[in-house]
């Protein structure tokens, strides 16, 4: 048998206190259980009143629940408006579903109420507008009267030609043409007039080596066309043969309105950012 590691000294008193352990542990049951048996008369389910103290022991607080937020209250006239809105589709539902003359009536005649409303409104809007500048639309943008119509293509031509007298001072308009073509012959005089008017070169490039009435200048192609992928003529580039930035300007025959137009546009930062892929750069030297 395994002797305890324990010398006898110490297994003594630990094995009384363990015994005593125990012992109090089965008086305490032995307790209990002679309390249950004494009190057996109360049964498995009982009540009992509580005593005078546990009766004005004030009751323990609970978390009362949280109470939402007030929703902010609509505007009368939102309410007003939503209302109008519901009675005005359903009157119409029901005269679609059932068109007698009284349903069709009925919602005819909300429908006008409706658009009076409306009119009303856009007079008001309009008597805002006149008073106001900056909410009036007619003095925004492009006017939509013909004789401010004229005044503002003035100035915005005026506008344009001086950009492009500036934009002369270090670039030049490619012209691509075909001596057989009927419309490279129609288009050549009006950019013979805008390089006049202008100031800014043109540079006549020949595809088939003929000659251009108004560019005895003109030059042959040495491969240009190809490497710009000009298909179709007549094709007007804008090039800055110093840095070799050539950009598209159109193809077909343009009105000088909208070569200056053109021009304007595409010779901006921003013209540049909407179409970066259209801009090449080529060694012109």
């Amino acid at each position: 048998m395994k002797r305890s590691a324990f010398p006898a000294s110490v297994r003594l008193p630990l094995a009384l206190a363990l015994l005593l352990g125990a012992g109090t542990a089965l008086a305490q049951d032995a307790q209990d259980t002679t309390r249950y048996w004494s009190d057996q008369w109360r049964g498995w389910h009982f009540y009992e009143e509580p005593s005078a103290e546990e009766r004005e022991r004030p009751p323990p607080d609970k978390a009362l629940p949280a109470v939402p937020a007030a929703l902010p209250l609509k505007a009368p006239e939102l309410v007003e408006f939503e209302r109008l809105q519901k009675t005005l589709e359903d009157t119409r539902n029901i005269a679609i579903m059932r068109p007698t003359e009284a349903n069709v009536r009925r919602y005819m005649e909300l429908e006008s109420q409706v658009v009076a409303r409306a009119s009303y409104f856009a007079d008001i809007a309009q008597r805002v507008a006149w008073a106001t500048p900056e909410l009036d639309p007619t003095l925004q943008g492009r006017p939509v009267n013909a004789k401010a119509l004229e005044v503002f293509e003035q100035t915005q031509q005026a506008g344009r030609s001086r950009a492009i007298a500036d934009l002369g001072a270090d670039h030049v308009l490619l012209f691509f043409y075909r001596s057989d073509c009927p419309y490279c012959h129609a288009f050549a005089p009006i950019l013979a007039a805008f390089q006049a008017r202008h100031g800014i070169q043109v540079v006549a490039v020949s595809m088939d080596g003929g000659p251009m009435p108004g560019f005895p200048e003109a030059r042959p192609d040495n491969g240009i066309a190809t490497t710009l992928q000009v298909t179709q003529v007549p094709a007007v580039f804008l090039a800055q043969p110093f840095t070799g930035t050539i950009t598209p300007i159109g193809f077909g025959v343009l009105s000088e309105s909208q070569l200056l137009e053109r021009l304007a546009i595409v010779s901006t930062p921003q013209g540049e950012a909407m179409l970066p892929s259209a801009t090449r750069q080529i060694d012109l030297r």
